[in-house]
């Protein structure tokens, strides 16, 4: 069974290699989906992938990746309903 998130993230989460360490996170447990920032300084989601692997994949972001990203707040939603992404890409 597949798992898919969206997901707003906040905190230092902009400027700070974010999207790029989670993308080699997401790579790594097999996750596909997208990431992009957002005008309003947070950064969105979408990752789907085994439940056990996007649950490692949104623990991962929460304790921040690198010393410089702080992770204040993850927004989520989850369902079983997915698009079939084929890798995990950064939007720009």
């Amino acid at each position: 069974m597949i798992l898919r998130t969206h997901a707003i993230i906040s905190g230092r989460v902009q400027g700070v290699g974010f999207r790029y360490t989670a993308k080699q996170k997401a790579d790594e447990l097999g996750i596909t989906g997208w990431i992009r920032n957002n005008e309003d300084g947070t950064v969105e989601l979408d990752a789907e992938g085994d439940p056990d692997q996007v649950d490692q994949f949104i623990q991962a972001l929460k304790n921040g990746l690198t010393p410089v990203i702080r992770v204040e707040q993850i927004d989520q939603t989850s369902t079983h309903k997915n698009y079939g992404y084929r890798n995990f890409s950064i939007k720009s």
